[in-house]
């Protein structure tokens, strides 16, 4: 029994010491390497004060391996700016150290951003007439197309599919044409293009939520109706299939398209830089490995092409212009391209600044509103300032959900509430315009 006791109390002391070990053997690692053990890619939030530390966050964001989610673009980071970033664990300890030496502040926003993806690709059903929770889950660019058909087989009295074009890997470019039961002469027009950007989920998600309300609501929501008896709705599901493909398959955190460049292995121009509205000055980049690269040249870009040439040719009909973006809770007029103000500015303001309230009434969130250049920073051969320039004059950007606790990783239990804010959003615009533009008798 002594014998017993004796061998117990040997092994519950070897447990106790390989323990030890392991604890020291941790803190070692750490203190000889500054790794925090963090196996998981993280998105931390980096606070700028000085422009010290914004050419020090500048460097970091372009010469290691992160992705850099807000703002856009390293040239953008100033004093005083709240940086959101995006760091695989391999460069996280590189990272943190550098922000540690250098007096950086910093948190991290997101620490499991692989949980959060698996969250946004889980989809139990891919059949529309399913349930209305296929609205509030993601759905790969298969599942668009597929729900694309269906939804035109199932109400061909108010929906009809454009083929635009194609995209720089050959994949189809579909439009939805919504119109309503009550024919109008002289009738107008109205478009929204989503996912112009791929990693911007909620964006997609947004035009699918919005064509299923207005076939579900017509003639029983007077908002709606009004809409779809005086405009023809064009609505644009992914602007950008081949990136948005790219997201799902290979790398969630991608933002351009998929084209190839003569003069760089890199991939991929910004279709929201590729218009020609000052296109490729300050606030966009030549070089194809960045990330708000403009292209070779003004519509050099398949899909943006085959957007530029539907609108030319319904210029004189389409008065709303609508490109849905994420995230920031914004929404935004031209110019993106220029500090000028446009020509209409103070009608534009009042429109954004009325539809902002609407959302804080009656969703207590916050929308900030203005100007795009004035608002966040210059972007040009913007979609949106190309337009304007066109001669649609009521010209809008919608920055969904949220101001980045998730960002680009919204949760899909977050889309119905983005998505009820921006339609909310969406008729309130909709309806001033129609009223403003109404035939002259």
């Amino acid at each position: 029994m002594l014998t017993k006791h004796l061998a117990q109390v040997l092994d519950t002391l070897n447990m106790k010491a390989l323990l030890i070990w392991t604890v020291l053997l941790n803190i070692y690692k750490l203190l000889k390497t500054g790794d925090c053990t963090s196996t998981h890619d993280q998105v931390l939030s980096i606070h700028v004060t000085t422009h010290q530390q914004a050419d020090i966050v500048r460097n970091i964001s372009s010469q290691y391996e992160t992705v850099l989610w807000s703002p856009a673009s390293p040239e953008h980071i100033e004093a005083d700016t709240e940086v959101h970033l995006f760091v695989p664990a391999n460069n996280l300890g590189t990272v943190t150290d550098l922000l540690q030496t250098h007096h950086i502040t910093h948190q991290v926003l997101l620490d499991n951003t692989e949980e959060l993806i698996k969250m946004q690709t889980r989809n139990e059903s891919s059949d529309p007439r399913s349930s209305v929770s296929y609205y509030e889950r993601y759905h790969s660019l298969e599942d668009i197309y597929y729900w694309i058909n269906r939804t035109a087989q199932e109400h061909p009295d108010m929906v009809k599919v454009i083929l635009i074009g194609s995209s720089y890997e050959k994949r189809p470019l579909y439009v939805l044409k919504l119109s309503g039961r009550q024919e109008r002469a002289e009738k107008r027009a109205m478009w929204i293009d989503c996912g112009i950007h791929a990693r911007e989920w909620i964006s997609p998600a947004f035009c699918l939520w919005f064509v299923q309300y207005s076939l579900n609501f017509y003639n029983l929501n007077n908002d709606i109706t009004e809409m779809l008896n005086s405009m023809d709705i064009y609505v644009l599901p992914v602007m950008n299939p081949d990136g948005y493909k790219y997201t799902w398959t290979t790398n969630r955190m991608w933002r351009k398209n998929r084209s190839l460049s003569k003069e760089s292995n890199c991939v991929g121009t910004d279709l929201n830089r590729n218009f020609d509205a000052n296109w490729c000055t300050k606030g966009a980049s030549n070089r194809p490995c960045d990330e708000i690269y403009c292209g070779q040249f003004p519509e050099s870009e398949p899909e943006a092409e085959a957007v530029a040439n539907f609108l030319r040719s319904h210029k004189d009909s389409v008065k709303l212009y609508l490109s849905i973006h994420s995230y920031g809770q914004m929404l935004l007029f031209p110019y993106s391209c220029s500090n000028e103000e446009v020509p209409n500015h103070a009608e534009l303001f009042e429109l954004v600044q009325e539809a902002a309230m609407k959302i804080r009434r009656y969703y207590r969130n916050n929308y900030k509103y203005g100007a795009s250049a004035k608002t966040i920073y210059l972007a040009p051969g913007g979609s949106d300032d190309w337009a304007y320039n066109l001669g649609i004059h009521y010209s809008f950007t919608f920055e969904l959900e949220d101001r980045g606790r998730y960002g680009f990783l919204l949760p899909p239990s977050f889309i119905s509430k983005a998505c009820n804010e921006a339609l909310l959003a969406l008729k309130s615009i909709a309806l001033r315009v129609i009223q403003k533009t109404q035939p002259q008798p």
